[in-house]
């Protein structure tokens, strides 16, 4: 695999491990400087990797951004984080958690981030959505609905970006083989490795979207068509 430019910086959220960590690695092997946050340690000890304890729901969080902003610039920005799991109806708080990381943390990260690339007319902000999003997603609504919002979110803010210098992102993965991966039939799964070396694709051709792998993205579009026929039917 050819290098990426080098002396350029990232800014990896959810770092610690699945796949943000192999993103982390892949990135410096490629030469960048790489700036790491999560609400754990990171693993990696490298020359070149950065790494800051927080969790996007922290109050600190925007403050760790801005800090990180001042001192550096960022060429490339990749919101890794997420939650999910099914419905527990005597916890709905965790519900919000959800849609506190998925989507919220997502926009705290843009509001930190994206105002420099803006004024320097250059930079790529990049996030994990999921195939998911065009779900209706009964046993865990708050991760589909999420994605949803994460989805619909990202290709409205490409297009206004666009005439900014700044290009937006939106990476739709199927089952990756991370904690997150909990369903009992996982097909097409793939590793953390070529996840990332598919972010790092998008990081050279910059789409608007990108999902993978295809035959889980048709799956998913059957199912959806399914599953809306029978909720018109009930």
């Amino acid at each position: 695999m050819s290098k990426l430019e080098q002396s350029q910086t990232a800014l990896v959220i959810g770092s610690s491990d699945g796949i943000g960590l192999a993103l982390c690695q892949l990135l410096i092997d490629q030469g960048w400087q790489v700036n790491g946050i999560s609400r754990s340690e990171s693993p990696l000890d490298l020359p070149g990797y950065s790494h800051h304890v927080c969790d996007v729901q922290s109050e600190q969080y925007p403050l760790l951004l801005r800090d990180i902003v001042e001192r550096t610039r960022i060429d490339t920005c990749i919101y890794c984080a997420g939650v999910g799991g099914g419905i527990d109806l005597t916890r709905l708080d965790k519900e919000l958690d959800t849609f506190e990381v998925n989507m919220m943390g997502m926009l705290k990260t843009i509001e930190a981030v994206v105002p420099s690339m803006i004024d320097n007319k250059a930079g790529h902000f990049m996030a994990l959505s999921s195939l998911a999003d065009v779900l209706v997603g009964q046993d865990a609504p708050s991760y589909t609905a999420s994605k949803a919002a994460m989805s619909n979110y990202l290709k409205g803010l490409a297009l206004n970006l666009k005439k900014q210098g700044v290009a937006v992102t939106n990476i739709r993965f199927g089952f990756v083989d991370t904690k997150m991966a909990k369903a009992p039939v996982r097909p097409f799964m793939i590793s953390t490795e070529s996840a990332a070396q598919k972010v790092v694709q998008c990081m050279r051709s910059r789409p608007l979207q990108f999902s993978y792998p295809r035959r889980t993205q048709f799956l998913v579009w059957l199912l959806s068509k399914i599953t809306n026929i029978a909720m018109w039917l009930k």
